[in-house]
């Protein structure tokens, strides 16, 4: 089904074209994601890396990210056991949820010290003390493109800031399944948000995004680290994604295959934006006109609308079928206190990249 093939009228759900009621549709009621749980990059079988004999191969594991860019782990690495109960970052104690190659002295430790700037870890609190005393970063090493309030964005580049980086993907495999293999960050932009106080700015989460991404996905990974999970920074950087898919003016997607909590959440999210904008309009549209405006992949924007079941069979054509309940669902969605990301805030220029500058080294 094509509904950019002709005009999409927006009707009220018992009334007639020429009495329609010019507004949007209801998106599900889901929540933040939880601490990535759900983000892009879902588990894969990755049968392309297996030996005739069935058996895991590294060599064809890591072959396949050099040619295909993915973030997604083998199974074999993703059912390791959990390695490490806790770690303790800031003034924030966190249990784990899975396995993550940390060195093997990390394992027997009670818990693993992650200094909060720059996310090297340790595996008692003495030589953890010693390194905050000379540690002398106070926010992620990369361009600052974003801050409002106390909220602001670092860009960083995989490739340059490759100890960081590495780091980054230890920690966030710890509550990620799905996880990448942390040495390959060189074909990867890293997007961090972080809060500010009066120590420095402090992670609250991140999305990677590939360089060059054929299927022109926006985002590749998302974790908001636990401690700063059901705030709605999961959205937040779900929407800064889209905002820089604008900037470079084409529609984006996450990678897929969206795991189930994966999908709630960028759901609640295209929902959220397609009904903003046809709360707002008035007349047709075409569902071109609603992936312009969004940068929401035609893709996503239909298969949000049917799975709403916002779409019906009309008179010849298909229509958007509203009723009062959207109606009233979006006006009681507007009067909620949401943190939202302020274009007129971003300073980007879409980074531009030469061949040798995508391959992992």
């Amino acid at each position: 089904m094509k509904l950019e093939s002709g005009d999409v009228d927006i009707v009220g759900e018992h009334g007639e074209d020429g009495d329609s009621q010019d507004h949007g549709l209801v998106g599900e009621d889901g929540g933040n994601q939880k601490g990535g749980k759900g983000g892009a990059g879902d588990q894969s079988t990755a049968l392309g890396t297996l030996n005739p004999d069935g058996t895991f191969s590294k060599e064809k594991e890591i072959e396949k990210l050099r040619t295909s860019g993915s973030m997604t782990q083998s199974v074999t690495e993703i059912s390791r056991v959990k390695n490490i109960d806790r770690i303790i970052m800031g003034p924030n104690e966190v249990e784990t949820w899975y396995f993550s190659p940390y060195p093997e002295e990390f394992t027997h430790s009670d818990a693993v010290y992650i200094c909060q700037f720059c996310l090297e870890p340790y595996g008692s609190l003495r030589p953890f003390e010693r390194h905050r005393q000379k540690c002398q970063m106070r926010h992620p090493p990369g361009n600052e493109i974003y801050r409002k309030n106390d909220l602001s964005f670092f860009e960083i580049d995989g490739r340059k800031q490759k100890h960081y980086c590495r780091n980054l993907c230890l920690l966030s495999k710890l509550f990620l399944d799905h996880k990448t293999l942390y040495y390959d960050v060189d074909p990867f932009m890293f997007y961090i948000l972080t809060k500010n106080d009066d120590v420095g700015q402090n992670i609250i989460g991140y999305f990677s995004k590939e360089k060059q991404s054929a299927e022109e996905y926006n985002l590749a990974c998302i974790l908001t680290l636990p401690q700063n999970q059901r705030m709605g920074y999961g959205k937040v950087l779900i929407e800064f994604s889209y905002e820089l898919s604008k900037i470079e003016k084409k529609a984006g997607s996450p990678e897929k295959p969206l795991s189930d909590l994966g999908l709630l959440s960028y759901r609640s999210y295209w929902s959220d934006i397609i009904l903003e904008i046809l709360y707002k309009h008035r007349g047709d549209i075409l569902v071109s006109d609603i992936v312009e405006q969004s940068a929401i992949c035609t893709e996503d924007v239909v298969h949000t609308l049917q799975a709403l079941d916002m779409v019906k069979y009309y008179k010849g054509q298909y229509i958007l079928c509203l009723s009062e309940k959207n109606i009233e669902y979006h006006e009681k969605n507007m009067r909620k206190s949401k943190i939202k990301i302020d274009p007129t805030c971003i300073h980007w220029v879409p980074p531009k990249f030469q061949q040798h500058q995508l391959r992992f080294i």
